[in-house]
């Protein structure tokens, strides 16, 4: 990924450095459950451990010459132990994939725990600025028209609903990734057996993959991609109302903009949502790597190299891309601008349209057949709408409406408490019997 869309912390789980890091790791766990066992003599797994080191540039040296990266990896670290007796048993009974699935295991679980923070984070700054709104009115929207009041708190707390379930999803995505396997050239732990690959596995904090192949299973990959995808998209559909909310013809919220900053290079009067654009642009890519995971599932029999060079890209990239989209989220949500005047100007732009369903609701109620009542309600919205006048005036002037509805009785039809009345019933299932006092 490049290094625009990068931030350090993540960064580092996917350098070089730590990937052969990482593969060290899990030799020198295996070194050492073998010498536990009586099978690697206890001195070379000692020695191992106090000198092996890597060398990210005399890997990539080596493997220039030899086209093998594990190959050359081992090369390094016996060159680094400087003692042939003890580095001899550096490898032993490991196929390639023993130690990079395995180690791939170790650093997904690093790069989980980051965007696991992330979420958490995000889901903290939803929450405040949820209550924040709680009772702050809008209109609600459907096919991007005025439908029926809602209030911006109530919209925060739905990405907030769907922030948890990404959560939770990623957490059981992020558990099935966190497998070793130390199985063997097909999977049949002939050379270890399974009981060394366990305790390995085990050493390494990691679950053991109940079967494998030479590789540890795609499907477990794909989830975890596709996992990342979802949460790409949550936050594309949090960033993509936003900028529709932005738009000068609502302007009901607004990203940051920094003192400095500059929307366009030709006009000065511009403040474009284009955190957010940018935002909705990468979850793209993400989407689009877990079609890639998907198909990396079917293998040739026992293991072929397919899936390699795909999971070097997508792996690396969809968490640096999460990771700094969370961020990216955090920072708009918890700065970006809210114009509550700007939303009831506009939830009263049309009025009084937006009462329409409730009134037809309260003259059924009251015992209008239902078929006329709509034609009626219908007949004085559509002529409010295109003559730009008071639905609520056209309505208390019928006299069929007058027949089912008394002047009070419409007063409480165009109450807009009343269509608020839920909003605190709404925030208890999301975040718990929780009060605003609480915050």
């Amino acid at each position: 990924m490049i290094a625009r869309y990068t931030r350090s912390e993540m960064g580092r789980v996917w350098s070089e450095e730590n990937k052969f890091q990482k593969w060290l790791d899990v030799e020198l766990a295996a070194t050492e459950t073998l010498a536990e066992a009586g099978i690697v003599p206890r001195e070379a797994a000692a020695k191992l451990r106090e000198r092996a080191r890597t060398d990210v540039a005399r890997i990539n040296e080596i493997e220039a010459k030899v086209r093998h990266d594990v190959i050359a990896f081992t090369i390094v670290v016996q060159e680094s132990v400087g003692d042939p007796e003890a580095a001899r048993w550096l490898h032993y009974g490991l196929t390639s994939n023993d130690v990079v699935d395995t180690a791939q295991a170790l650093l997904i679980r690093e790069a989980s725990q980051i965007i696991e923070k992330n979420l958490a984070r995000f889901g903290e700054i939803l929450e405040r600025r949820a209550w924040e709104f709680k009772d702050t009115p809008e209109i609600g929207r459907t096919h991007g028209i005025h439908a029926e009041p809602i209030t911006f708190g109530l919209k925060i707390a739905n990405w907030s609903a769907e922030n948890q379930r990404d959560a939770a999803r990623f957490e059981i995505a992020a558990r099935e990734m966190a497998v070793g396997n130390i199985s063997g050239a097909v999977g049949t732990c002939t050379h270890l057996g399974p009981e060394i690959e366990h305790k390995i596995c085990q050493r390494l904090g990691l679950a053991t993959a109940p079967i494998t192949s030479q590789v540890i299973e795609r499907d477990r990959h794909a989830q975890y991609l596709t996992t990342l995808a979802i949460v790409a998209a949550s936050l594309e559909r949090v960033a993509q109302e936003i900028r529709h909310l932005q738009r000068t013809e609502v302007r009901e919220v607004e990203e940051p903009f920094g003192d400095e900053q500059r929307g366009s290079s030709a006009m000065p009067h511009k403040r474009n949502p284009v955190s957010s654009e940018q935002v909705c642009g990468l979850a793209r890519v993400v989407r689009a790597n877990s079609l890639a995971s998907m198909e990396n599932i079917a293998l040739w029999h026992e293991r072929d190299i397919s899936h390699s060079s795909v999971e070097r890209v997508i792996l690396p990239d969809s968490t640096i891309l999460v990771d700094y989209m969370l961020n990216r989220m955090c920072e708009i949500v918890a700065n970006m601008k809210v114009f509550p005047e700007r939303m009831r100007r506009n939830l009263d732009a049309t009025q009084g349209l937006v009462f329409s369903g409730q009134l037809l609701q309260d003259l059924v109620e009251r015992g209008a057949p239902r078929e006329d009542a709509y034609k009626w309600v219908q007949s004085h919205a559509m002529a409010a709408w295109e003559s730009e006048t008071s639905f609520k005036d056209r309505i208390a002037a019928d006299a069929n409406v007058k027949k089912f509805l008394d002047e009070k009785a419409l007063a409480h039809t165009f109450d807009l408490r009343r269509q608020l009345r839920a909003v605190d019933a709404i925030f208890a299932r999301v975040f718990g019997k929780k009060s605003s006092a609480a915050r």
